[in-house]
């Protein structure tokens, strides 16, 4: 999960890694916002890999109207990151320059709504449940959330170790589901703080990728979801199945970004990783999991590039062998640390 909602979410693949000069701004007026402010804050600690380099700003807003007080506050120029649990990201080394809005925990109301809608087969009434959740809502409790009234197709939702933010960025899934299959609405939010209502008509969604049909640069900040009803007791039941499975496939034990590669179109990316013999190769403290090759793993002290390192090289094997090119489902953000001059051991 998946999970980067920002300004270049839309966009599969890593952002320009040119370091700009850092912008003089140095904050809004104070009393103008509500949420918390920080600065130089390091990005290992918001990630799921442990890993990263630090974000000139960091801001947790308080609720939905008080990030679209901060964001009015900025400059037009500011670069603006949304992440969740930072659970399928990378934030490289060189960190982030601009502000990060950390959403989970801050943007959290979920509730039930229940609609009713004609069947278009027989004209028959089906009763549907609408799940809305605001984008720092993590994915497992909106699965918990449905299941507990009584809606179903929502299960699926807690094998997804992200925020709902995520989950619409890349549109996450997993045994046999997507996020965007259920999405009957969005909200989002500009550069300048005013929400927009979006149809899923408005973006181009296709598997682990979500594009707008313009230039907007707008990002999620809630959506409503549409679950039929169904039984809730089998629903929990299912969650229940689902994370056993996942405890048991998955290194959960060890800091990781979840799935780093899409499953190429009739195959996965684990065979075809294992197959090149790279399960349990290391870079540093980075290491293709033993126990599933679609992971990588921080043995304890990784950097951002060790990560990126082994990314790269297991990519350049499975080409090499098999001429399958693996994309990314992990967002590589940030700029580079400039490699040291040689015999110095600093860098330019």
């Amino acid at each position: 999960m998946t999970e980067l909602n920002d300004s270049h979410a839309r966009n599969p693949g890593s952002l320009p890694s040119e370091r700009a000069d850092c912008p003089a701004w140095d904050g809004p007026v104070p009393g103008k916002i509500r949420g918390a402010l920080e600065h130089n804050v390091a990005m290992s600690g918001y990630t799921s890999w442990r890993a990263g380099g630090p974000a000139d700003r960091l801001y947790k807003p308080a609720d939905l109207d008080d990030l679209c007080a901060y964001l009015k506050t900025l400059p037009a120029d500011e670069p603006v990151h949304f992440i969740g649990l930072g659970s399928n990201l990378l934030v490289r080394d060189g960190g982030l320059r601009g502000t990060v809005i950390f959403m989970h925990g801050a943007l959290k109301e979920i509730r039930f709504e229940e609609r009713r809608m004609q069947g278009r087969a027989s004209g028959a009434e089906s009763r549907f449940g609408v799940v809305y959740a605001e984008a720092g809502v993590a994915s497992p409790k909106v699965a918990r959330f449905a299941a507990n009234n009584d809606l179903t197709g929502a299960e699926f939702l807690a094998g997804i170790p992200g925020t709902v933010g995520g989950a619409l960025a890349m549109n996450a899934g997993c045994y046999g589901h997507e996020t965007w299959s259920y999405v009957s609405q969005v909200l989002t939010v500009d550069h300048q703080g005013n929400t927009h209502k979006r149809s899923p008509r408005e973006f181009q969604v296709a598997y682990r990728h979500v594009d707008t049909t313009g230039q907007r640069k707008e990002w999620f900040v809630a959506a409503w979801f549409l679950f039929p009803r169904g039984d809730g007791e089998a629903g929990r039941a299912e969650i229940k199945r689902l994370l056993e499975r996942r405890i048991a496939s998955q290194p959960l034990d060890l800091p990781n970004a979840g799935s780093v590669f899409r499953n190429p179109p009739g195959d996965y990316a684990a065979r075809l990783i294992e197959s090149c013999g790279m399960k349990g190769v290391r870079i540093g403290d980075a290491q293709v999991s033993e126990k599933h090759a679609n992971f990588i793993v921080n043995l304890g002290q990784a950097t951002a590039t060790d990560i990126e390192t082994l990314i790269e090289m297991v990519q350049e094997k499975v080409k090499a062998k098999g001429g399958v090119e693996l994309i990314r489902e992990v967002r590589i953000i940030g700029e580079r640390v400039a490699p040291a001059l040689p015999g110095t051991g600093t860098t330019p």
